[in-house]
């Protein structure tokens, strides 16, 4: 389950939500009230953080601490490389400004 299913997910629970809403309030022709905005602004905070519980939930379910553990190795050995491979090409594009041969 990747992040893509927890997307699709909550856009499915979203607009259910909307047409639940939806379904039992009649149609006006007046602009939106300031009501209505602060209630879609509850409700999609509300289901914002319902899609964030059950995140959480996924992951403390299928945490792995050696997983979690080679994740950070993997991370670290990275991040190490990258700031070598970062200076050297610092260091060949000075050489070239400054014209160095």
């Amino acid at each position: 389950m990747g992040t893509r299913f927890l997307l699709a997910l909550c856009l499915v629970l979203l607009i259910l939500g909307f047409e639940v809403q939806g379904a039992h309030v009649p149609q006006q022709d007046e602009p939106a009230s300031p009501a209505l905005l602060t209630q879609m602004q509850e409700s999609l905070s509300s289901y914002w953080d319902t899609a964030k519980a059950a995140a959480k939930g996924l992951y403390q379910k299928t945490y792995l601490p050696t997983v979690d553990e080679k994740l950070r190795d993997m991370y670290s050995k990275s991040t190490a490389a990258m700031t070598t491979y970062t200076a050297i090409f610092t260091d060949q594009l000075f050489s070239m400004l400054k014209g160095d041969s």
